[in-house]
Order: structure tokens, then sequence, then C-alpha cells
């Protein structure tokens, strides 16, 4: 097997040759180098690439973290970027394994199939929603059917009369008939695996828009039995030309009967590619940091809706949708998140601590438009050594203001006294998520 390319974020790939053990430069075959071109432009059009060119020896690879294989064989894993580790490879890798684990019904991006390792943890609601939606193409398409022998007692003739179990009947059913005879159905092992799982999913799932399908898929499947030997159906499971359309379904079928999730760093589970966008995640992570540790009577919505930059000819434009808007009482608190590393020392007018200016319009008529124009915000980064402490308060105005402060993703808590201007935050901000 080829030798895996392991890098992080916004890596850049060529095909010249390149110093190795680097996570920030790697080489690839031309093969994959065109091919991750073609499938850049093919995503772009859904909404993001890829990969960025730089020239016509260089790809930049974007803020996605995952493993994705191209045709040629060649495997790329791409690991969260964080200072803290360097090209510290495992420990990139149980960092995205624990965030991951929390917040995995995040969009992915899919692509060809490669091996993925998986992690023991109560099946998730994207987990389910990718195999239901395989099922419901599968049976689109159309279920395989299939002959199967099946031995019988009846009071009439079908098919062959079994002779020698007839002459071994008792004195008095002479009346009844040993028959075998072929049935044409969809008592496959594949058919079985798919209905155990899809029972399972019906059980578990809690998202509407999941029960929904996986109840008229059951209805449509009904009649077909379960599986009650999984591991000798799955050995029996075939993969010739007419069973093409059920592959995509079997690693979700796999995953969920043996109540496992897929984690997008290599291991040996062999199903789709999957690639995170890492600021979802860091965004989701933190959401779960503030709903576990934020008091009862205070409540959080994410991605507000409700408010636009602007009217114009009796219409709103430019929805503004902060990652969340926190509430409690009178009072109300505008926080976003960013996953980009700071640096503390940086502090002059030159370089503002890394600090975006575009961030910064943003947060500004987040307070004009949800606050308004009087209150605190909060501006979400990781921690990293070069950021471990809140930066200096930034004001807009008199009554608005704007703290930007670091999360820490080992201990799981944001760091600093958040206490002036935050009032539920100052028993809240030292407990970790359990």
């Amino acid at each position: 097997m080829r030798q895996p390319v392991v890098v992080r974020e916004y890596a850049r790939l060529t095909t010249s040759a390149v110093a190795e053990g680097s996570l920030d430069v790697a080489r690839v075959s031309e093969s994959a180098f065109d091919w991750l071109c073609r499938e850049s432009a093919r995503l772009q059009k859904s909404g993001a690439a890829l990969v960025q060119v730089d020239d016509r020896r260089w790809l930049r690879l974007d803020s996605y973290v995952g493993v994705i294989e191209t045709p040629c064989g060649t495997r790329i894993e791409i690991l969260p970027k964080t200072a803290e580790h360097g090209d510290n490879r495992d420990a990139a890798r149980c960092l995205l394994r624990k965030m991951l684990a929390r917040c995995l019904d995040l969009p992915a991006r899919e692509t060809s199939p490669t091996d993925i390792q998986t992690f023991d943890t109560p099946l998730t609601e994207w987990v389910m929603r990718q195999f239901l939606q395989a099922l419901d193409k599968l049976v689109k398409r159309g279920l395989r059917f299939d002959y199967h022998r099946v031995q019988e007692e009846q009071r009439f003739l079908r098919g062959r009369l079994d002779v020698p179990r007839q002459l071994r009947q008792p004195p008095g059913r002479d009346h009844l008939f040993q028959i075998e005879h072929d049935v044409f159905d969809a008592d496959r092992p594949e058919n079985r695996l798919l209905c155990l799982a899809l029972d399972r999913v019906c059980r578990l799932t809690r998202d509407a828009g999941n029960w929904r399908l996986a109840h008229e898929l059951a209805t449509f499947l009904a009649p077909v039995p379960r599986s009650c030997n999984v591991n000798e159906d799955f050995r029996r499971w075939r993969s010739d030309r007419l069973l093409t359309h059920y592959q995509p379904a079997r690693p979700w079928c796999a995953l969920i009967l043996g109540e496992q999730t897929p984690l997008s760093v290599m291991g040996e589970w062999h199903g789709t590619s999957l690639l995170f966008p890492m600021e979802k995640i860091f965004e989701r992570y933190v959401e779960a940091y503030l709903r576990k540790t934020l008091p009862r009577d205070a409540t959080i919505k994410t991605q507000a809706s409700s408010q636009y930059l602007c009217g114009h000819d009796s219409q709103e434009w430019f929805q503004l949708k902060p990652d969340f808007l926190i509430k409690q009482g009178e009072r109300t608190w505008v926080l976003d998140t960013k996953w980009k590393l700071l640096d503390q020392a940086l502090g002059g007018t030159k370089d503002k601590y890394g600090l975006s200016q575009s961030d910064f319009y943003q947060l500004f008529a987040y307070g004009h438009r949800y606050l308004p124009a009087e209150g605190q915000m909060l501006l979400i980064y990781p921690m990293t050594h070069r950021f471990q402490q809140p930066l200096p308060v930034f004001t807009y105005s008199q009554h608005l203001h704007l703290r930007v402060v670091p999360f820490d993703l080992q201990n799981d808590r944001l760091v600093g006294d958040l206490s002036q201007g935050s009032g539920f935050w100052v028993a809240q901000t030292n407990e970790a998520i359990q």
C-alpha cells in the first residue's frame, strides 16, 4: 500500500520534491494533483472549494480536516492546525477525535471510498441520516430479489413432492403433502441486514426528519425478514455487478449494527472519504460547552437570523447570523467563534494580534442590530501558547464592548475572568464538560 500523506489545514501540495516530515508541505503524485484540481472545481459549484490553486505546481488546502483518497490510491489525511501540537500528529488526531465525538451532526464533504477509523459511541443522528439517505436511494432503484428453496407441509401440491419425507409421515397424516419449491422474494442477506439496521434507527432516532424517513422505509420493507445472524449475513453479502447500488449503504449499515461512529482519520473502516469544516467543528464544540455551563435561566440560540443589515425598497437586505445569542432575563450577549490562531505578542497597530478587520465589522453590525448598540459581545478563538489570556477590551462606543477570549480545547473551558460585564459567566467559566 502506498504511504499516506499526512498534512494539516492550509498545507501546500506539490508534485516536486520537498523535505519529508513537515505537516505544512507535502508531495503528491501528478495524477493525485490533477484529480484534486478537478474535484475542487466540482465541489466549488456547491459553495466551497477543496483546494486553492497557487500556480501550476502548488495547491493549498482549505480549512477542511479529514481523510481523502484519490482514484490513483493516494491517501491524504488532513489534521487540524494548532500551534500547540506543532508537528505532533498523534496529539492532533486525539484533539480531532474528541471534538468530532460531540459534533458529528455537522455537514461533511464526501468523495471517494477510503479507510477511516471508527470509535465506539452512541449512534449519532448524523450517522443515521447517512444510512437513511443511502437506503432511500437503494429502495428507489429497486431491491434485489432472489430465489430460495422452501420446504414445507401443505394440504396441496406445489412444486416438487419430497418423497422420502412423505413416506416417513406417521399414519393419519396422509392428507398432508411434504413439498419443496422455489420462492422469488427479497429474503436475501443484504436485505435482512439493511432491515435490521433500519429497525434500530427507527427505535433510536430523535430527529423528526430521520424519524419520518425511517418509518416510510420501514413500511415499504415490512415484508422483508430481519437478520438473525449478522456476521454470517455480512459474510454472504455479495458485491457483483447486480448489487452495485447496494455498496454505498453497506458501510453505514455495518456502523449502525456495530454501534460505531466514523472518525475522519485513517483506520480500518472502509467507507466514504469525509472532510469536515474545521470552523464548524470549533463552533459546535464551543456550543456544547455553553449548553453544559449556562445557568438554567439562560437560553442560547444558534445562528439567530432575525436581524438584517439594512432595508431597501420595503425589503430587508443582508441577513445577520451570529453564532450564538444568549439571553438571561433582560440581558443579551452576542458570541461568535473564529477558527484562527492569534498571537498575543503582536499587539501593535500593524499586526493587531492577527485579528481580521472584516470580523470586527461583522461584530459591529451584530452589536447594533441585536443588542442594540449597548451591551457585551464575545469573539472566541482557540487557545494556543501564543494566546492564553483574553485581550484588552475593544470599545466600539461607550456602551458597546467586545472581548476577544481564548477557548482551551484541552480542558474545555473559556479562559480568563469574564465576570466584567458578563454576569452569568462568573461561576461557570472554570467548569469543564464532563
